[in-house]
């Protein structure tokens, strides 16, 4: 088996899997419980300041969206951060930590948007021998509301402020969690790196409502009949997250910092794609919310398959996709393909011919018999066919050889050429 042993940041863990702060991580039971299934590490779910602890409902804390099977695709969680008091999360932190000397265990932190209370718990977590923290600058709900969460994560002068006085107050290695309420998740990456950070985070939970009760007319989750925003996660978000980690990782101002990816990580398929896309690892909430902790050996198997499979290690894996990572204006648009439908492997549903006659190019017909064949006078190559098709591979995009005739333009398929040059293009005529 590939050996997916994981280094991030200087922190050291048998895998690169591990448990973001949530639920999950709450308490010493619950982390033990992950690391005896498997997990490489784990982020305890975020601490606040000392004193009285932050006080939960009491009713449903979750919301959720089924695929058509009953399948969990999201959840949005109005829940807030930890409510144990800090003094027996510190000690739990420290008899875990001394037990699985092996394992990752960064604290996820957040308190008010002043030195003092930052440099105040910082002091109070040197003692549990932790090997990281997370500044949790994301949470959308509750903490929000209070000046922190994504409050802070949403000014970048203040996550640049605020992670200055980390660094000068601890000797811990710092991850920045980064929220996605923003709309560009470039610049809080680039003040986190300003302001001494180790690495970032992301994403964080999404700004929702995912569903309303047309019995009560209330937000669900419902308490006493009102309900709220909260934040989305699970495999929905995964392509949210995954553009946001390749943006980061593209930039030429963050271009190297180090990522730890979130967001809908459910099988070691989505690992990998995250990995390469520039994460250096992963971190898991939903998947194991809704399958339990075991599901890690399944991402353990599976991404140590694929790696012996591809014959490369896991550091060759990290960042692998993010230079095929471009613009629009890059994309060859001398790139032509056509669908094509593999006739034995066609069960006739009609899904394809339904999708592009009513909603896309009539590029499909119908023959007698059922049987679906594509036009290529009339194929612009979408796709949509093969993603509406419930056969997988029945469909498949051919791409023309260079030199051939496209039937739909009569033009011969040219060398490579973008947006930038093309004649069609103002900015082009502009230059002529």
């Amino acid at each position: 088996m590939a050996n997916l042993s994981s280094e991030f940041i200087g922190i050291k863990s048998p895998n690169p899997f591990w448990l973001a702060s949530a639920p999950p991580t709450d308490k010493k039971y619950n982390v033990e419980r992950a690391f005896e299934a498997g997990w490489g590490g784990v982020v305890w779910k975020t601490l606040g300041s000392e004193g009285p602890p932050v006080v939960n409902v009491n009713g449903p804390r979750y919301g959720a969206i089924w695929g058509a099977d009953r399948r969990l695709l999201g959840l949005n969680n109005i829940e807030l951060i930890t409510d144990r008091p800090l003094e027996v999360n510190l000690r739990e932190i420290k008899e875990v930590k001394r037990k699985w000397k092996d394992r990752a265990l960064v604290i996820s932190l957040m308190v008010p948007c002043d030195e003092d209370s930052w440099k105040d718990i910082l002091a109070r977590i040197e003692d549990t021998e932790a090997d990281g923290v997370e500044l949790n600058f994301g949470c959308p709900h509750g903490m929000a509301e209070r000046g922190m969460g994504s409050a802070v994560g949403q000014v970048p002068e203040y996550i640049e402020m605020v992670t200055r006085w980390v660094k000068k107050h601890s000797r811990m290695p710092c991850i920045v969690k980064l929220t996605p309420n923003i709309t560009d998740i470039r610049r809080p990456a680039e003040a986190a790196k300003r302001g001494g950070a180790d690495a970032v985070s992301l994403i964080n939970t999404i700004n929702s409502i995912t569903s309303v009760n047309l019995d009560s007319f209330s937000p669900e989750p419902s308490i006493d009949g009102k309900g709220t925003h909260g934040g989305y996660c699970g495999p929905a978000v995964k392509p949210i997250a995954l553009n946001m980690v390749a943006e980061i990782a593209r930039n030429p101002e963050t271009h190297g910092l180090p990522i730890s990816g979130i967001g809908g990580v459910t099988t070691w398929r989505d690992a990998a794609e995250f990995m390469a896309l520039g994460a250096g690892n992963v971190q898991v909430c939903t998947a194991a919310m809704t399958y339990g902790f075991k599901i890690v050996q399944e991402m353990i198997s599976g991404l140590s398959q694929y790696l012996d499979d591809k014959q490369i290690a896991l550091s060759d894996l990290v960042g692998r996709a993010v230079p095929n990572v471009t613009d629009w204006q890059y994309l060859n648009l001398n790139y032509v393909t056509k669908a094509r439908i593999d006739q034995d492997a066609c069960i006739k549903c009609g899904r394809c011919y339904a999708a592009c006659e009513d909603t896309s190019h009539q590029a499909i017909l119908m023959k007698p018999g059922r049987v679906f064949e594509v036009n290529d006078a009339e194929c612009v190559a979408c796709n949509l066919c093969v993603n509406v098709c419930p056969v997988d591979n029945c469909i498949t995009m051919v791409e023309l050889p260079k030199g051939a005739v496209d039937p739909r333009t009569g033009v011969k398929v040219g060398d490579y050429a973008n947006w930038t040059t093309h004649p069609n293009n103002p900015s082009v005529k502009a230059a002529e």
